[in-house]
């Protein structure tokens, strides 16, 4: 090789290397995998391009470390109307925390009140007795005398209690229940007072039937909350099956629905359909599907309620009067069997329909829910604390103003469907299990 050519050959293996230098030195580009495969998306690249990662919906805000709080991925197609409306960003508790089984062996706790310090009266729906729960000891009474005959097949059985406001006087206790009546059964509700030994419950009766009865047992509903004028807020299921689902939308029925009554039963006067007389005067809201967590935001006084939705699709609500939220015409969820419902609309503000604030694809099943009110935990001040049961977790939501702005999924290592949930007086957070534990947590030391 002549000593021009060997020249040439070396300025341009030079020249190469020069550029293939140039073309690595983008620190952005270099290290980036490709989001083609969901599999092996990182946080980086699920970030530049969310539409092909799993576990992230476009326009929302994720926690610092790229994740939102919900990771498994969507059973649904369906895009939410506004970004926050689902998938919050994941948050932390920074509080250490002290979690505690409290008692164990229970059944299926449906219900708490905290009727005295750390004395809970909780439900068993399924063999409809009535307990008193001692938290400080653990300590479990017999069974209350009084309680009314309930059906207990599937969903039903004893379920919700509830103290008057003035219990101190009265000592009135409030349950619901699913009760047999002629042509099925209803979600009811009745009171009694509890007896100075707490031994029973005296002069038990029947106060409201959310009617018409059907011959089903499935979506009572059945949650109960007092108003600050001493009145009942009740949540009822539209009862599952189509066609009778279906009644959720109708005026003349108290099937999936909130209600506004008197604790003698009464509808409350100033419910929005009073004035209406093809609708019952109880309706305060309409078009749910089963209601199983109901409280009032300790700041705003707003009423929220959950949801179970069908398959994904479980919903977070605000309730105020005389709305419809659109269930079964509209919903974030499909059919069990994974067909559309009502052709897969879902979104609901475009149909006259409430929209909610925020729901859970893939299912979350929510049930018991309960705000913070209270200053133990001085981080958890005024979020909701919603029972998880196909979830098998507690949700901590964080909420500013009417939007969701940070999830966390509290004991997701227990493996418990968690029923209810509850605030003590002196700000321990209670959680009632489907396997009859009773949880405690509050703040370490």
């Amino acid at each position: 090789m002549t000593k021009a050519l060997w020249s040439r050959l070396m300025f341009f293996t030079m020249l190469i290397f020069v550029l293939v230098l140039a073309a690595c030195g983008n620190d952005d580009t270099s290290n980036e995998e490709s989001t083609d495969d969901p599999d092996a998306a990182t946080e980086e690249s699920a970030d530049e391009n969310p539409e092909t990662a799993e576990g992230t919906e476009e326009g929302v805000e994720e926690s610092a470390d790229g994740e939102a709080a919900e990771t498994e991925p969507k059973v649904t197609e369906f895009e939410p109307a506004f970004p926050e409306q689902t998938r919050a960003p994941a948050v932390k508790t920074e509080t250490e925390l002290d979690v505690e089984v409290v008692v164990e062996g229970l059944g299926v706790s449906w219900g708490m009140a905290e009727f005295e310090p750390n004395r809970l009266l909780v439900t068993q729906r399924d063999s409809a007795e009535l307990l008193i729960v001692n938290l400080e000891d653990g300590s479990v009474s017999d069974p209350i005398a009084g309680t009314p005959k309930v059906n207990s097949e599937d969903q039903g059985g004893l379920l919700d209690v509830t103290i008057a406001p003035d219990f101190d006087e009265s000592r009135l206790v409030f349950l619901t229940f699913s009760q047999d009546v002629e042509g099925g059964t209803v979600t009811a509700v009745g009171k009694g007072v509890l007896s100075e030994d707490e031994a029973s419950l005296e002069e038990f009766e029947v106060i409201f039937q959310a009617l018409p009865a059907y011959k089903g047992t499935l979506h009572y509903g059945g949650r109960i909350i007092f108003d600050d004028d001493g009145n009942l807020f009740l949540t009822t299921g539209e009862r599952s099956d189509d066609p009778i689902r279906e009644r959720a939308q109708d005026l003349d029925a108290y099937l999936g629905k909130v209600i506004h009554i008197t604790q003698d039963g009464k509808p409350v006067e100033t419910n929005p359909f009073v004035e209406d007389e093809e609708a019952l005067d109880g309706i305060y809201s309409y078009g749910h599907r089963n209601i199983q967590g109901i409280d009032f935001h300790p700041e705003t006084g707003d009423l929220w309620i959950v949801e179970f939705g069908p398959q994904a699709g479980d919903e977070l609500n605000i309730i105020e009067p005389g709305n419809n939220y659109g269930w079964p015409i509209v919903s974030y969820g499909l059919e069990y069997s994974g067909e559309l419902i009502n052709e897969g609309i879902s979104e609901h503000e475009a149909q006259g329909f409430i929209e909610p604030r925020y729901y859970w694809d893939p299912t979350s099943a929510p049930s018991g829910s309960s705000f913070y009110d209270n200053n133990a935990i001085p981080e958890w001040e005024n979020n909701l604390f919603i029972g998880g049961l196909v979830s098998s977790y507690i949700a901590r939501v964080i909420i500013e103003g009417d939007t969701i702005v940070g999830e966390e999924r509290l004991l997701t290592d227990e493996g418990e469907r968690f029923r209810d949930i509850l605030v003590t007086e002196d700000g321990a957070l209670i959680a009632a299990t489907d396997g009859g534990k009773i949880y405690k947590i509050t703040a370490a030391n």
